[in-house]
């Protein structure tokens, strides 16, 4: 079995975007002896799982995130936490950072403007980036871990929500919590992300010949 725990070194689909992550990181530093990384939506606790696979000596990382998050969290990595959207960062200049990489976030953002806001600031704030998204087409919700669910008319999804617990999340108490949980994910497929990044590459993660999820790829080497 596949192990998809997002906090475990053994979750092969997050193991191997990370070692794709540390090739591109180890061009950048060969070049300049140093990263900076910026991590659009991440945490701090992504880092500290995979601290053992990357390069900390020569890397700093930055998590964007619209939750604070404790500094004192980052166990001793140069990893800097700030509370900020997304979707527009007018406080970094363009090409602030060498890398950027944002793991399961671009569905969480809402409108198809603020994923176009998204893909706008990982273009222009490094020459490289990674941007990982789950397939729509995928027939299981990673969120739910629901079959099909994703692909249902809203008004079954938040009924689903208020009967059980559906993956990551709990059994509803109320049609308000429902809807949250319901509109929580609008995830993409090929078309659209290749759309959001024109000037990237988008690759496949396959799982049984089907693409579970897909990857928008550039990579400039300095």
């Amino acid at each position: 079995m596949f192990n998809i725990s997002p906090v475990s070194q053994n979750n092969v689909f997050r193991k191997r975007r990370v070692a794709r992550l540390n090739s591109m990181i180890a061009d950048h530093v060969a070049a300049k002896g140093h990263c900076r990384l910026l991590d659009m939506g991440g945490t701090t606790g992504f880092w500290t799982v995979w601290r053992d696979l990357l390069d900390f000596e020569h890397l700093t990382v930055t998590c964007v995130n619209l939750a604070e998050v404790r500094q004192d969290d980052t166990g001793g990595l140069p990893v800097i936490a700030r509370v900020g959207n997304a979707c527009s960062m007018p406080e970094f200049e363009d090409n602030a950072f060498d890398v950027v990489f944002s793991n399961s976030v671009i569905e969480h953002v809402g409108l198809w403007s603020n994923k176009v806001g998204f893909a706008r600031e990982a273009r222009r704030l490094a020459p490289s980036y990674l941007i990982q998204t789950p397939n729509f087409w995928f027939p299981v919700d990673p969120h739910s871990r629901f079959a099909f669910l994703h692909w249902l008319p809203r008004p079954v999804v938040y009924r689903v929500h208020m009967a059980m617990r559906t993956g990551f999340y709990p059994k509803t108490a109320n049609l308000d919590e429902a809807m949250t949980y319901t509109e929580d994910a609008d995830m993409l497929d090929w078309r659209q992300m290749a759309h959001l990044f024109p000037d990237g590459s988008i690759e496949s993660e396959k799982f049984m010949l089907m693409t579970k999820s897909l990857l928008a790829v550039r990579h400039n080497k300095p």
